[in-house]
């Protein structure tokens, strides 16, 4: 999951743990090889001593035996019964020792062993002043840590003023662009620098992309414009042959299919021509649309469409239902849903059921399965069905259009058989 946060925070947080790291090892090393080179020198100063001391002693026999550094003890191997308990086995080395003084106190000291010539040495040294000095070296470093931690936030959030200052105007340009400013040229207010680069590309896309729209504007309204020439004749035309008073039953029916089919195409072309601007339109007059009388006019155009098949379909006005969106966009919505049943409903019944704010259209065909009810409205995805053809895209028109007037659409399996399409007029909350 990508992080939201903002890039200046990102920076700023980066230089403090980047600080805090490097103060960190930095105290953590400085431990170390202090306490390694402590240890060293101290052990090695100890055998030296002491190593010094026997060779005195061996040598000048007579002579007091004399430590440059602190107490040595020394037994020869008659004596050695006189020593600590816990010194008579040792060998020859260094040890860190414990014990507790007559005080009761705990003491922690280092003990040199050394034995030859028939002698046994011992040399002891108190590290506890060390163990102080320690702990006075380790506060000095977290107070170090602390403070160089503080100042790489304080440097971070500086640099990331600086460093973000032009990426953060282009971004404050970017926003006022998305609220529906007009668009101003980027690149003259950055220098020519990565960001200046990056402001440039916008430019450049944001104009070739407005060049794109205002050619689509253009062919949509062009298309517009052409198509309703030859519809109109043809309506018109239409019009004129079935007011013929010698005309057939069987050729003033096919006269009224073409009719049918004009009308629908009207409305196609109309709800797409606002699809393609993205713009909402008021019924025609300010009149509101009488769903009911719509879904009739649904019904009639997709009756011959059932062809032989045994299917019936019927209107169910259960309460009347208004809509404030133009007659042409309502029945392109519900002519698709209705469409798609009389398509896939092989045998029984299609009903359309007007509801106070919405239709549901249900049909006895093949089902669909609850989990693609959602992936039918993509386009080019197309229902289950061997028998039917078609470019799957009459469930993603409606989707568009529900999604422009605020509308909702969806596709449910019916309990027995079949599929319920519910178009819901009514506002999301």
């Amino acid at each position: 999951m990508q992080s939201r946060r903002k890039l200046r925070f990102r920076l700023i947080v980066s230089f403090a743990l980047f600080g805090f790291g490097l103060s960190a090892l930095f105290a953590v090393a400085s431990l170390y090889v202090r306490a390694k080179v402590e240890n060293q020198l101290i052990n090695a100063s100890l055998e030296s001593d002491l190593q010094q001391a026997v060779e005195n002693k061996h040598l000048h026999p007579d002579q007091p035996l004399q430590s440059r550094l602190i107490v040595v003890w020394l037994w020869s191997d008659r004596t050695l019964y006189k020593a600590p308990l816990a010194w008579q086995n040792l060998a020859p080395g260094v040890y860190d020792m414990h014990d507790v003084d007559a005080q009761g106190r705990q003491r922690h000291y280092k003990l040199a062993v050394v034995r030859k010539y028939g002698l046994d040495a011992f040399l002891t040294y108190d590290i506890s002043r060390e163990a102080v000095g320690k702990r006075q070296l380790i506060t000095a470093l977290v107070a170090a840590v602390i403070v160089f931690s503080l100042l790489s936030l304080a440097v971070g959030y500086w640099l990331s003023r600086r460093v973000m200052r032009p990426v953060t105007e282009l971004a404050q340009r970017l926003r006022a662009f998305r609220s529906g400013r007009q668009p101003e040229p980027l690149a003259p207010h950055f220098a020519e620098d990565e960001v200046g680069e990056l402001a440039a590309a916008l430019d450049d896309y944001a104009q070739r992309q407005s060049a794109l729209i205002e050619r689509d504007r253009e062919f949509n309204a062009d298309v517009s414009h052409e198509l309703r020439t030859p519809l109109a004749v043809i309506a018109s035309t239409t019009e004129l042959l079935l007011a013929s008073p010698d005309l057939g039953d069987k050729l003033r029916e096919r006269l009224l299919r073409i009719e049918r089919a004009v009308r629908q195409s009207t409305e196609l072309t109309q709800a797409l021509l606002l699809l393609s601007r993205a713009e909402k339109s008021g019924p025609v007059d300010g009149e509101t649309t009488d769903v009911a009388r719509v879904a009739a006019d649904v019904i009639d155009t997709n009756r011959p469409h059932l062809g032989r098949k045994p299917v019936t379909i019927e209107r169910i006005v259960e309460a009347p239902s208004q809509v404030e969106a133009p007659s042409s966009v309502v029945a392109v919505a519900l002519g698709n849903l209705v469409g798609n049943a009389c398509k896939y409903t092989q045998e029984g019944s299609i009903t359309v059921r007007v509801q106070p704010g919405r239709v549901l259209v249900e049909d006895t065909g093949p089902g669909i399965k609850a989990e693609d009810a959602e992936r039918l409205f993509e386009r080019g995805v197309r229902g289950e069905g061997e028998t039917v053809k078609g470019a799957g895209l009459g469930l993603a028109i409606v989707k568009r259009l529900c999604e422009l007037y605020g509308w909702r659409v969806t596709l449910a399996p019916r309990a027995e058989r079949g599929a319920v399409a519910t178009l819901d007029f009514r506002p999301t909350a």
